[in-house]
């Protein structure tokens, strides 16, 4: 009996697909943006759409749909109508992953999504397990906020200007800040407020 469980087992591993039965990381490149005027540019949406085995539209739709702004395709990247950080990019991809890729039970990235009514199956290729997609409900991230000199706020650096001072952003707003590196938290003080150009000290 065991023998035949076995040879069973020998069976079901030489039929898995190569990239399963190797179980190669699974990666996926860091979405590459850069702002041009009042929009957001990932340079290389097509090639996150490929890691992902996902049609491109519904990854576009998801992140517009979260990230409360218009946008479109164009080629191999995607135009946001938004001034986005980086990290507010990565961070929505990274919850698509979660909810549209990932296998709930053996983790692997191997899955399809099947539709069965109205509701979205993610079934895994790897171990065979099957889940409800859960979408969980959308969170905008284009308040309007108003900054005003004096004010005290909590920021994330997302990036470093040509000056080397910090660069952080609040709704509409880019705020520049001396002192501070890439992906630290500070709190600051607004010292100036120019249209959507804000410069701020670090208080810690």
């Amino acid at each position: 009996m065991a023998d035949d469980y076995l040879s069973l087992l020998d069976r079901a591993k030489a039929q898995l697909p190569e990239t399963i039965e190797k179980h190669e990381r699974f990666t996926v490149p860091e979405p590459d943006v850069f702002q041009e005027g009042k929009t957001t540019v990932v340079r290389n949406f097509g090639a996150i759409v490929d890691a992902l085995r996902r049609e491109p539209d519904h990854l576009l739709q998801y992140l517009l749909k979260e990230l409360g702004t218009p946008g479109v395709m164009e080629g191999q990247r995607v135009i946001f109508k938004a001034r986005l950080s980086p990290q507010q990019i990565a961070d929505r991809i990274n919850t698509y992953i979660d909810t549209f890729v990932l296998c709930s039970e053996c983790g692997r990235p191997d899955t399809h999504i099947n539709k069965e009514g109205r509701t979205l199956i993610l079934e895994c290729e790897a171990c065979g397990a099957h889940r409800p997609v859960n979408v969980k409900k959308s969170t905008k991230v284009q308040e309007k906020e108003t900054l005003k000199e004096g004010i005290e706020v909590d920021l994330q650096i997302d990036d470093v200007g040509k000056k080397g001072d910090g660069v952080a952003r609040v709704g509409d707003y880019i705020i520049y800040v001396p002192g501070t590196v890439k992906g630290s938290k500070v709190k600051v003080k607004i010292t100036k407020v120019s249209g959507n150009v804000a410069f701020a000290q670090k208080i810690s």
